[in-house]
């Protein structure tokens, strides 16, 4: 049998997070065999600095290296569809970053086609593969919470809270329709929808632009980014700094979340809290080798992440013992590994616990219900066909 040290993989976007992607791909043994960017200059740039073997002048070139088995697409969102299309008429499989597409027409063609390929197809809701949160996934569908009730939480962050923080993100052109919920809100969504096995089935949206000019630099700008340019342009923002959303999920479960990227203090904290007939789980990104478990007739609890003491989806997730913190790293190399035992085995495998295109598109779908309430002021369902 093949192993993972033959499998060969190039990313496409060597920012914050395809750098993130890189890293993880080594730490599971997968070859890195070569990586594209905006230019061949910024290429080779940093394939230089991340000491990978080829930089390719266009996704063509990439393409035709048949050392390349899978492709991770963590370019500008505007750039996923068209690239995402190109690479599985190439016979590769694909890891995408969120979201999948601009627009769910474009996620659902790439549905389709991810379908018709049999190729092994991926979005990347790394959230899901904190250790804490495949366990709650194990024990929430096994009943130990009973039915479920109430689903509350947020993702708050704020490293774009002032008007000198500038990011590609910010134009719909480049990042889409919504900002806050398509980037970090669908995050949540994914998350809350895979924890409890239910989908969002309606939302009742409210959406803010609390600082509606922007000084864009001049010059590159980095995510997270807290250098302020010397010299800036003034641009009118047309995207949600904020979003509250009432939700109604499959199974008559209620939720709301709140999403923002200007909370003082909160740079990465997605919270959740799950409420069921019996008992009650909640966890927070910042803190995620903690879970909160909830009780009515007896103490509560604090498990600490530990493989010996969770599901054994759990515990495929850990990578470290008990007392040993887990992060936001760690869940890269994680859902990777699934991914790529799939790969491995040539298709994808039945009940993937990692998100799919099709998952992708249904977040895409919930955004377009997002956007429609906060635009009438109504409730309305996920369009769903």
């Amino acid at each position: 049998m093949r192993t993972i040290a033959e499998v060969g993989a190039a990313v496409i976007g060597t920012g914050f997070i395809g750098t993130v992607h890189i890293e993880a791909l080594r730490r599971i043994g997968v070859r890195v065999v070569g990586l594209l960017e905006a230019s061949p200059e910024l290429g080779a740039k940093r394939a230089a600095a991340l000491g990978i073997p080829t930089a390719y002048a266009t996704l063509a070139d990439l393409l035709a290296d048949d050392a390349v088995e899978v492709v991770h697409v963590t370019s500008p969102n505007e750039l996923h569809h068209p690239q995402v299309k190109e690479i599985l008429a190439a016979g590769r499989h694909v890891v995408c970053e969120k979201p999948l597409a601009l627009t769910s027409q474009e996620s659902g063609e790439l549905v389709e086609l991810a379908a018709a390929s049999g190729l092994v197809d991926a979005v990347n809701f790394n959230i899901r593969f904190y250790p804490l949160n495949q366990h709650v996934a194990s024990v929430v569908r096994e009943g130990v919470l009973g039915d479920v009730r109430l689903v509350t939480g947020r993702y708050f962050q704020d490293w774009l809270l002032f008007d000198t923080d500038w990011n590609w993100r910010l134009e719909k052109d480049q990042g889409g329709t919504l900002r806050a919920v398509g980037d970090i809100g669908s995050h949540w969504l994914d998350l809350t929808s895979f924890l409890t096995g239910r989908r969002v089935e309606a939302v009742m949206a409210d959406l803010a632009t609390f600082i509606p000019v922007r000084q864009k630099p001049a010059g590159e700008v980095l995510t997270f980014s807290t250098e302020r340019a010397a010299e800036t342009i003034p641009v009118e923002i047309h995207t949600e700094d904020v979003a509250t959303l009432l939700l109604r999920f499959e199974g008559g479960a209620r939720g709301s979340v709140a999403i923002s990227q200007l909370s003082p203090g909160r740079k990465n904290s997605l919270v959740y809290e799950i409420d069921g007939s019996t008992g009650a789980v909640a966890w927070d990104s910042e803190q995620p080798d903690h879970l909160w478990i909830g009780h009515r007739d007896r103490p509560n609890e604090i498990l600490l992440r530990n493989p010996a003491l969770m599901a054994p989806e759990g515990r495929a997730a850990a990578r470290l013992p008990g007392g040993h913190v887990e992060g936001f790293g760690d869940t890269f190399g994680a859902v990777f590994t699934a991914i790529y035992a799939d790969v491995l085995a040539g298709a994808p495998s039945a009940g993937r616990r990692y998100a799919t295109f099709a998952d992708g598109h249904e977040e895409m779908l919930v955004g377009d219900a997002v956007a429609e309430s906060a635009r009438t002021g109504r409730w309305v369902e996920v369009p769903r066909g």
